[in-house]
Protein backbone atom coordinates (compact mmCIF):
# COMPACT_ATOMS: atom_id res chain seq x y z
CA UNK A 1 0.00 0.00 0.00
CA UNK A 2 1.28 3.72 -0.98
CA UNK A 3 1.73 6.67 0.91
CA UNK A 4 -1.04 8.33 -0.77
CA UNK A 5 -3.74 5.17 0.07
CA UNK A 6 -2.06 4.78 3.54
CA UNK A 7 -3.22 7.84 4.23
CA UNK A 8 -6.75 7.96 3.14
CA UNK A 9 -7.27 5.02 4.44
CA UNK A 10 -7.42 6.74 7.83
CA UNK A 11 -10.97 8.09 6.89
CA UNK A 12 -12.50 4.83 7.27
CA UNK A 13 -11.93 5.08 10.62
CA UNK A 14 -14.36 7.87 11.46
CA UNK A 15 -18.28 7.27 11.71
CA UNK A 16 -20.95 8.85 13.21
CA UNK A 17 -20.07 6.85 16.72
CA UNK A 18 -16.58 8.08 16.04
CA UNK A 19 -16.69 11.42 14.99
CA UNK A 20 -13.30 12.28 16.40
CA UNK A 21 -10.11 10.18 16.97
CA UNK A 22 -7.25 11.21 18.97
CA UNK A 23 -3.89 9.65 17.67
CA UNK A 24 -2.78 7.19 20.04
CA UNK A 25 -6.56 5.56 18.87
CA UNK A 26 -6.30 6.24 15.66
CA UNK A 27 -2.42 4.77 15.50
CA UNK A 28 -4.18 1.84 17.47
CA UNK A 29 -7.03 1.47 14.95
CA UNK A 30 -4.76 1.64 11.68
CA UNK A 31 -2.55 -0.35 13.65
CA UNK A 32 0.61 1.99 12.46
CA UNK A 33 3.04 3.48 14.82
CA UNK A 34 2.06 7.04 16.26
CA UNK A 35 4.76 8.81 13.88
CA UNK A 36 3.83 6.89 10.96
CA UNK A 37 -0.10 7.99 12.30
CA UNK A 38 0.82 11.49 13.04
CA UNK A 39 2.93 12.47 9.76
CA UNK A 40 -0.44 10.99 7.65
CA UNK A 41 -2.51 13.13 9.74
CA UNK A 42 -0.67 15.66 9.30
CA UNK A 43 -0.75 15.38 5.57
CA UNK A 44 -4.52 14.68 5.12
CA UNK A 45 -4.53 18.29 7.49
CA UNK A 46 -3.03 20.05 4.89
CA UNK A 47 -5.08 19.16 2.30
CA UNK A 48 -7.90 19.92 4.22
CA UNK A 49 -9.28 15.90 4.72
CA UNK A 50 -9.00 16.17 8.77
CA UNK A 51 -9.05 18.86 10.96
CA UNK A 52 -7.98 18.92 14.69
CA UNK A 53 -10.74 20.12 17.24
CA UNK A 54 -10.92 21.25 20.73
CA UNK A 55 -7.40 21.14 22.65
CA UNK A 56 -6.10 20.02 19.01
CA UNK A 57 -5.62 16.43 20.44
CA UNK A 58 -8.43 14.93 18.51
CA UNK A 59 -8.77 14.81 14.34
CA UNK A 60 -12.32 15.01 12.83
CA UNK A 61 -13.40 14.72 9.05
CA UNK A 62 -12.58 18.32 7.25
CA UNK A 63 -14.33 20.45 4.91
CA UNK A 64 -12.95 18.67 1.59
CA UNK A 65 -14.53 15.90 2.02
CA UNK A 66 -17.95 18.05 2.63
CA UNK A 67 -16.96 19.60 -1.02
CA UNK A 68 -15.67 15.98 -2.63
CA UNK A 69 -19.22 14.81 -1.17
CA UNK A 70 -21.07 17.36 -2.26
CA UNK A 71 -19.42 16.97 -5.97
CA UNK A 72 -20.43 13.78 -5.90
CA UNK A 73 -23.72 14.03 -5.26
CA UNK A 74 -24.01 16.63 -8.04
CA UNK A 75 -22.12 14.25 -10.49
CA UNK A 76 -23.88 11.31 -9.53
CA UNK A 77 -27.50 12.09 -8.81
CA UNK A 78 -29.51 9.59 -7.02
CA UNK A 79 -31.20 7.42 -9.40
CA UNK A 80 -27.96 6.56 -10.99
CA UNK A 81 -26.04 5.10 -8.25
CA UNK A 82 -29.75 3.13 -7.12
CA UNK A 83 -29.66 1.69 -11.01
CA UNK A 84 -25.97 0.53 -10.16
CA UNK A 85 -27.45 -1.08 -6.80
CA UNK A 86 -30.75 -2.32 -8.62
CA UNK A 87 -29.19 -3.88 -11.69
CA UNK A 88 -26.96 -6.18 -9.20
CA UNK A 89 -29.83 -6.62 -7.22
CA UNK A 90 -31.91 -8.05 -10.38
CA UNK A 91 -29.27 -10.39 -12.08
CA UNK A 92 -28.60 -11.99 -8.06
CA UNK A 93 -32.49 -12.59 -7.95
CA UNK A 94 -33.63 -12.94 -11.11
CA UNK A 95 -36.55 -10.78 -10.19
CA UNK A 96 -37.59 -7.27 -10.64
CA UNK A 97 -35.97 -4.82 -8.20
CA UNK A 98 -36.82 -0.85 -7.72
CA UNK A 99 -36.32 2.20 -5.82
CA UNK A 100 -39.11 4.74 -4.50
CA UNK A 101 -38.29 7.92 -2.32
CA UNK A 102 -40.26 8.85 0.46
CA UNK A 103 -42.12 12.08 -0.61
CA UNK A 104 -44.62 13.61 1.81
CA UNK A 105 -46.74 10.67 3.24
CA UNK A 106 -46.62 8.53 -0.14
CA UNK A 107 -43.28 7.05 -2.27
CA UNK A 108 -42.18 7.95 -5.53
CA UNK A 109 -40.45 5.13 -7.85
CA UNK A 110 -37.50 6.57 -9.52
CA UNK A 111 -35.98 3.24 -10.64
CA UNK A 112 -36.21 -0.02 -11.15
CA UNK A 113 -34.60 -2.88 -13.50
CA UNK A 114 -35.89 -6.50 -14.63
CA UNK A 115 -33.92 -9.67 -14.65
CA UNK A 116 -35.86 -11.08 -17.88
CA UNK A 117 -34.90 -14.51 -16.05
CA UNK A 118 -38.87 -15.43 -16.46
CA UNK A 119 -41.41 -14.98 -18.88
CA UNK A 120 -43.22 -13.27 -16.56
CA UNK A 121 -42.23 -10.90 -14.10
CA UNK A 122 -43.46 -8.09 -12.04
CA UNK A 123 -43.88 -4.84 -14.24
CA UNK A 124 -43.27 -1.12 -12.55
CA UNK A 125 -44.80 1.82 -14.28
CA UNK A 126 -42.54 5.24 -14.62
CA UNK A 127 -42.55 7.62 -11.11
CA UNK A 128 -45.05 5.48 -9.63
CA UNK A 129 -47.01 6.10 -6.13
CA UNK A 130 -46.53 3.80 -3.70
CA UNK A 131 -48.74 3.42 -0.87
CA UNK A 132 -47.34 3.03 2.60
CA UNK A 133 -49.76 1.06 3.85
CA UNK A 134 -50.15 -1.54 1.24
CA UNK A 135 -46.74 -1.74 0.00
CA UNK A 136 -43.12 -3.78 1.55
CA UNK A 137 -41.27 -0.39 0.74
CA UNK A 138 -43.88 1.49 2.40
CA UNK A 139 -44.07 -0.45 5.61
CA UNK A 140 -39.88 -0.52 6.02
CA UNK A 141 -39.99 2.87 5.75
CA UNK A 142 -42.98 3.19 8.59
CA UNK A 143 -41.09 0.81 10.49
CA UNK A 144 -37.93 3.11 10.39
CA UNK A 145 -39.60 6.25 10.62
CA UNK A 146 -39.96 8.60 13.79
CA UNK A 147 -43.58 7.82 15.70
CA UNK A 148 -44.95 10.70 14.85
CA UNK A 149 -44.79 10.56 11.06
CA UNK A 150 -46.17 7.04 11.03
CA UNK A 151 -49.24 8.50 13.81
CA UNK A 152 -49.96 10.91 10.68
CA UNK A 153 -49.68 8.32 8.26
CA UNK A 154 -52.13 5.77 9.25
CA UNK A 155 -54.37 8.41 11.23
CA UNK A 156 -56.31 9.25 7.61
CA UNK A 157 -58.06 7.06 5.88
CA UNK A 158 -56.70 3.62 3.72
CA UNK A 159 -57.57 3.02 0.91
CA UNK A 160 -57.73 -1.13 -0.01
CA UNK A 161 -56.09 -1.76 -3.51
CA UNK A 162 -56.51 -5.49 -3.00
CA UNK A 163 -58.81 -7.94 -1.25
CA UNK A 164 -55.53 -8.55 1.04
CA UNK A 165 -54.64 -4.70 1.64
CA UNK A 166 -54.47 -4.03 5.18
CA UNK A 167 -56.40 -1.22 6.44
CA UNK A 168 -56.39 -1.73 10.00
CA UNK A 169 -53.93 1.07 11.52
CA UNK A 170 -53.68 -1.39 14.91
CA UNK A 171 -52.69 -4.33 12.54
CA UNK A 172 -50.26 -2.38 10.75
CA UNK A 173 -48.69 -1.02 13.65
CA UNK A 174 -48.10 -4.51 15.09
CA UNK A 175 -46.02 -5.55 12.13
CA UNK A 176 -43.73 -2.82 12.48
CA UNK A 177 -41.67 -4.50 15.66
CA UNK A 178 -41.44 -7.45 13.50
CA UNK A 179 -39.78 -5.46 10.50
CA UNK A 180 -37.36 -3.33 12.43
CA UNK A 181 -36.22 -6.69 13.92
CA UNK A 182 -35.45 -8.43 10.56
CA UNK A 183 -34.48 -5.22 8.82
CA UNK A 184 -37.21 -5.73 6.09
CA UNK A 185 -40.47 -5.86 5.31
CA UNK A 186 -42.77 -7.79 3.42
CA UNK A 187 -45.98 -7.99 1.49
CA UNK A 188 -48.13 -10.24 -0.18
CA UNK A 189 -50.96 -9.55 -2.92
CA UNK A 190 -51.28 -5.59 -0.76
CA UNK A 191 -50.56 -3.13 -3.90
CA UNK A 192 -50.86 -5.66 -6.58
CA UNK A 193 -52.48 -9.42 -6.41
CA UNK A 194 -50.33 -11.63 -6.89
CA UNK A 195 -47.16 -10.29 -5.86
CA UNK A 196 -44.70 -10.98 -3.11
CA UNK A 197 -42.65 -8.21 -2.54
CA UNK A 198 -39.68 -7.27 0.12
CA UNK A 199 -37.92 -4.57 1.04
CA UNK A 200 -35.35 -2.26 3.16
CA UNK A 201 -35.20 0.74 3.95
CA UNK A 202 -32.54 3.73 2.44
CA UNK A 203 -31.29 5.84 5.35
CA UNK A 204 -29.52 9.67 4.75
CA UNK A 205 -26.65 11.19 6.78
CA UNK A 206 -28.48 11.78 9.76
CA UNK A 207 -29.93 7.96 9.57
CA UNK A 208 -33.76 9.02 8.69
CA UNK A 209 -35.31 6.45 6.31
CA UNK A 210 -35.67 8.35 2.60
CA UNK A 211 -37.03 5.29 1.30
CA UNK A 212 -36.72 1.86 0.95
CA UNK A 213 -35.49 -0.88 -2.23
CA UNK A 214 -38.34 -3.63 -2.93
CA UNK A 215 -37.77 -7.10 -5.21
CA UNK A 216 -41.12 -8.03 -6.58
CA UNK A 217 -41.93 -11.18 -7.76
CA UNK A 218 -44.98 -13.30 -8.58
CA UNK A 219 -46.64 -15.27 -5.79
CA UNK A 220 -46.21 -18.27 -7.65
CA UNK A 221 -42.62 -18.17 -8.17
CA UNK A 222 -42.05 -17.58 -3.99
CA UNK A 223 -40.29 -20.49 -3.14
CA UNK A 224 -38.57 -20.90 0.09
CA UNK A 225 -35.00 -20.45 -1.38
CA UNK A 226 -36.01 -17.76 -3.72
CA UNK A 227 -37.50 -15.91 -0.24
CA UNK A 228 -33.79 -16.30 1.72
CA UNK A 229 -31.81 -15.37 -1.63
CA UNK A 230 -34.15 -12.46 -2.05
CA UNK A 231 -33.77 -11.20 1.66
CA UNK A 232 -29.73 -12.02 1.90
CA UNK A 233 -28.86 -10.10 -1.40
CA UNK A 234 -31.75 -7.11 -0.65
CA UNK A 235 -30.16 -6.61 2.92
CA UNK A 236 -26.62 -6.45 2.05
CA UNK A 237 -27.28 -4.55 -1.17
CA UNK A 238 -29.86 -1.77 0.11
CA UNK A 239 -26.90 -1.24 2.91
CA UNK A 240 -24.36 -0.75 0.36
CA UNK A 241 -26.77 1.64 -1.33
CA UNK A 242 -27.29 3.91 2.23
CA UNK A 243 -23.58 4.09 2.21
CA UNK A 244 -23.05 5.18 -1.49
CA UNK A 245 -25.39 7.65 -0.86
CA UNK A 246 -23.64 9.02 2.05
CA UNK A 247 -26.05 7.62 4.63
CA UNK A 248 -26.08 5.74 8.34
CA UNK A 249 -27.71 2.30 9.31
CA UNK A 250 -29.22 3.62 12.68
CA UNK A 251 -27.28 1.90 15.76
CA UNK A 252 -30.83 0.01 16.46
CA UNK A 253 -30.21 -1.88 12.65
CA UNK A 254 -30.13 -5.12 13.00
CA UNK A 255 -27.62 -7.43 11.57
CA UNK A 256 -28.89 -9.95 9.22
CA UNK A 257 -27.93 -13.47 9.49
CA UNK A 258 -29.50 -15.75 6.76
CA UNK A 259 -32.28 -17.70 7.56
CA UNK A 260 -32.95 -21.38 5.79
CA UNK A 261 -35.88 -21.15 5.54
CA UNK A 262 -38.69 -19.05 6.82
CA UNK A 263 -42.74 -19.91 7.66
CA UNK A 264 -45.43 -18.88 4.82
CA UNK A 265 -46.46 -16.18 4.18
CA UNK A 266 -43.26 -14.54 6.54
Amino acid sequence: MGTTSKALSLLSFFSRARASIGLSDMARLSGMNKATAHRLLSELADQGFVEQTGTGREYRLGPAVLRLAALRENTVPMRDMAMQVLTDLSAATGETAHMSVLSGDVLSSIAYTYAHAHGTMVMMEDAEVLTLHATGSGLAVLAFSDPGFVDQALARPLAARTRHTETDPAAIRALLPGIRARGFATSVGGFEEDVHSHAAPVFDAQSRCIGAVAVAAPVSRMTNALRDSIQAELLTRTTHLTRLLGGFLPSTFPTFEPQVTLQKGA
